[in-house]
């Protein structure tokens, strides 16, 4: 029986891994970091090494250098990894790889680049029952703020996104909700707490709060590259949200946010009465910001990791205008101009306003008031942290 080790400091591209290769009838060993590897290396005796590129601590090609030349062992090297710099490429297989498997990618290719290499047929049966999971390039989690939303919530669009989507890892936020909320989200997440987690907050602290609260327990996590949040309505859907991941994966924005502008070939709907009043608020928010972002409020946002802690730290000092707050605190850490540069609006191909929403005609009037609050903390209490 063929034996497989698998290196990669990312626990959610692991357990994916060993369960699949395992149900294909290898035995596979796994290690979090190239040193554990290295040392689990010797007494395994693998046929194969299957290594990530970007670890913390010793990379994928210094493992991989380690094996061919301190070694001196021709075991076979699969490379599998998001870094598709050339450069990078090419002094893998200078070392002596065998293959180079680019994130993302699906379960079955991996599968079946290794029955390649063994000169075995792959286990379609298997195969079959693993179509279309794949693993993306960085693992994401994303928080999910709810308050009795016990009704609403949409199980199995979330339970089908984790089960194709191995890299993301989804946060539900109880925020003290008085109906079955809680008792729904951990049936939700019973079998599946790789991929879904359940934080529960005693009492309700809005929306803003819970994101907060969310957000910092997730950057516990060492293995998550981003995070974000999105409404438990899906009125933002996967697919959109997927998007936002991939514009950020690419780039050198921070915080890259969906906007429900409507545009061409977009479908995007919401009350009319409420579009006026959005419209409104927008426009007043621009003006507060000084920086002429469309849509700040829009649930649905991917951050770099590295700026979680500065823009969470702290509580928000509104109740629903804690998107605009993530945007001033962004102006005040970095500088009107670099905050600029480091946020990107998205535009969403579908945004729906799902019926049932908590905010009210009357509270939208509220929001002026918080605007007006926000705009006196942030411009003259808070002092900034650049020159």
């Amino acid at each position: 029986m063929k034996k497989i080790l698998a290196i990669d400091d990312q626990q959610l591209v692991l357990l994916s891994l060993e369960k699949h290769l395992s149900d294909q009838g290898y035995i596979i060993e796994c290690a979090s970091d190239g040193q554990s590897g290295l040392e689990l290396f010797d007494s395994f005796k693998p046929d194969i090494v299957i290594v990530d590129i970007n670890m913390d601590g010793m990379s994928g090609l210094e493992v991989i250098e380690n094996i061919r030349q301190e070694k001196k062992s021709d075991v076979k090297i699969l490379v599998m990894s998001g870094n598709t710099n050339e450069d990078t490429i090419l002094d893998g297989f200078d070392l002596g790889i065998d293959d180079y498997m680019k994130k993302p990618l699906s379960l079955n290719e991996i599968s079946a680049r290794i029955a390649r290499i063994f000169g075995i047929r792959s286990r379609k049966k298997t195969e079959n029952n693993t179509k279309g999971q794949m693993l993306q390039r960085h693992c994401v989690g994303v928080v999910i703020p709810c308050y009795n939303e016990e009704t609403r919530i949409l199980s199995k669009e979330f339970t089908d996104f984790t089960h194709s989507n191995l890299g993301y890892h989804l946060c539900f936020v109880n925020d003290g909700s008085t109906d079955n909320t809680l008792e729904v989200l951990k049936k939700l997440s019973e079998g599946r707490e790789d991929n879904i987690s359940v934080y529960n907050c005693e009492k309700n602290g809005g929306k803003g709060e819970a994101v907060r609260q969310g957000v910092l327990h997730l950057a516990k996590d060492p293995q998550l590259d981003y995070i974000g949040y999105l409404d438990a309505d899906l009125s933002t859907d996967f697919k959109d949200f997927d998007d936002l991941v991939k514009t950020i994966e690419s780039s050198k924005f921070k915080i890259v946010s969906g906007s429900r502008m409507s545009r061409m070939g977009a479908n995007i709907t919401k009350e009319s009465a409420r579009k006026i009043i959005s419209k409104t608020i927008n426009l007043i928010i621009r003006n507060i910001l000084s920086m002429s972002f469309n849509d700040t409020q829009c649930g649905a946002k991917i951050m770099d990791r590295e700026i979680v802690n500065e823009m969470f730290r702290e509580k928000f000092i509104t109740k629903w205008l804690f998107d605009v707050e993530i945007f001033m605190k962004m102006r005040k850490f970095y500088g009107k101009e670099k905050a600029i540069s480091y946020i990107c609006e998205q535009p969403l191909k579908r945004w729906i306003h799902a019926d049932g929403s908590k905010l009210s005609m009357k509270d939208s009037v509220k929001i002026v008031g918080q605007l007006a609050q926000i705009a006196y903390h942030y411009n003259f209490k808070v002092k900034s942290k650049v020159s």
